[in-house]
């Protein structure tokens, strides 16, 4: 057995004691974005990454699930074990039917494939735009990809930059699936919340069968964690941007922790604060319960109770 690689200098590892919620989530909540990585003893990162992780497999994530008040997770596959969908699968079905995957996947992918994947509970695929996280994304490629994954009812998971949007828009517009943006498309929250880049976006969004994951406020964020009044409430800088998201598309908004968080530097979030952070977006319970449970139900789990 090879020796498992060292992680990327700098990176942070997850938060190894989040704080209990002060806001308590309803029952049935899907954390519809997070990831395992590795152990990579058992599943190897990729010869290809642009990163190495920490281990971060599916018992921490199944911990954090339980602790948080969780019920349902979307395994999304990371970038640093390419397109080896086999840890994200192993955490999939050892979940017992309250997960679901979304894959990445290559041109070649064959029939039998996609439907194996089917069967263990994936649901879609992942396209990543981040220069940084990918050399190349090619549109062809991906093209073909989205043609042999709609026949099974799969969506197109998307991650950009916001400032990117209008050279890709077209691009994503004519893919022959439901698409879901990662992390609100990334908007640059020094700029106004009505301001031409994020109005851009959510007209983008109207537009077309989109679906917008209200997440990943550490990343987003200029101010940083700092909670104010006592309220938990942190990263407030977010906060316009991600209530408007959730006022304006409320029947297909989506809530994720992104754990274990990889690529921070700065700061590792308190996952309790992240979820301290829903009622400040989601500013009624109606709101909370599409965001939380109704929304991610009807996408990854259509005509299930939840």
């Amino acid at each position: 057995m090879s020796t498992p690689s060292p992680k990327t200098a700098g990176w942070l590892d997850w938060h190894p004691n989040p704080s209990e919620p002060a806001f308590r989530l309803p029952p049935g909540t899907v954390d519809a974005h997070c990831h395992v990585f590795g152990p990579q003893a058992t599943f190897p990162f990729a010869p290809e990454r642009k990163y190495t992780p920490c281990d971060a497999g599916k018992d921490r994530l199944f911990a954090l699930r339980d602790h948080l008040g969780i019920a349902r997770n979307v395994i999304v596959q990371a970038t640093c074990h390419g397109a080896d969908n086999s840890a994200m699968v192993d955490a999939v079905r050892a979940a017992g039917g309250r997960a679901r995957g979304v894959a990445t996947v290559r041109p070649d992918v064959t029939d039998d494939e996609l439907r194996r994947l089917d069967a263990a509970g994936v649901r879609g695929v992942r396209f990543n735009f981040l220069r940084r996280l990918v050399t190349a994304s090619p549109k062809d490629d991906l093209t073909t990809i989205a043609r042999k994954v709609a026949p099974l009812g799969w969506h197109v998971v998307l991650y950009f930059e916001s400032a990117d949007l209008p050279e890709l828009a077209d691009f994503f517009g004519a893919l022959p699936t439901a698409l879901v943006v990662d992390h609100m498309g990334r908007p640059d929250v020094t700029e106004p919340v009505d301001g031409e880049q994020f109005t851009g976006f959510l007209r983008f969004v109207d537009r077309h069968d989109v679906w917008v994951k209200v997440s990943c406020p550490e990343r987003l964020t200029v101010t940083g964690p700092a909670a104010l009044d006592g309220e938990r409430n942190a990263y407030t800088d977010v906060v316009p941007f991600a209530r408007r998201v959730v006022a304006e598309f409320e029947d297909r908004v989506l809530w994720g922790t992104d754990w274990p968080h990889p690529n921070l530097t700065d700061h590792m979030p308190d996952d309790g604060l992240l979820v301290d952070h829903v009622p400040h977006v989601a500013t009624t319970a109606a709101r909370r319960q599409k965001l939380l449970v109704d929304n991610p139900m009807r996408l990854y789990w259509p005509g299930e109770a939840n």
